[in-house]
């Protein structure tokens, strides 16, 4: 093993290496690859990410289609789909990101198409109204609800 000119093995620490001057030698290799693998995050980054929250059955590709066919913008504000929503409902971004449904179900992939169902049953106050969605719309439309940033 060598020295440093100061004596300290070159392995643990060295002070005549420019910026990583009386660094230890494990230091500056958690920096690279700290470094790296930001990098690599950076790159990947650009990939297609899958839903934070998955909906087994459903199609997220349909669903944004069911939802243009039952003119969900009447009342919501959705990205993605094309017109001018509205202010009635909330609007339904970051969908997989909140924690409740309709303000009274936690958000899970099953609640969701139970609420995209028949609001009034979960809950008999809301302004929603119940679509007639079946079971496969509604998992569809709860996919691609899932997908929104």
């Amino acid at each position: 093993m060598q020295s440093c000119p100061d004596g300290i093995p070159s392995v643990m620490l060295c002070a005549d290496r420019g910026a990583s001057m009386g660094r230890p030698i494990w230091w500056r290799m958690v920096s690279l690859c700290s470094a790296a693998l930001f990098i690599m995050s950076i790159a990947t980054g650009c990939s297609q990410e899958k839903p934070l929250m998955q909906v087994p059955g459903g199609d997220a590709g349909r669903g944004k289609a069911t939802i243009e066919r039952y003119g969900c913008i009447a009342c919501h504000t959705i990205p993605g789909i094309a017109g001018h929503g509205s202010n009635v409902g909330p609007p339904l971004s970051k969908m997989a990101l909140r924690a409740y449904v309709g303000g009274v179900l936690p958000n899970t992939p099953d609640d969701l198409v139970r609420w995209l169902r028949n609001p009034p049953e979960v809950d008999p106050r809301t302004a929603m109204p119940n679509l007639g969605i079946s079971e496969a719309e509604a998992k569809d439309m709860a996919a691609y609800l899932y997908t929104l940033k």
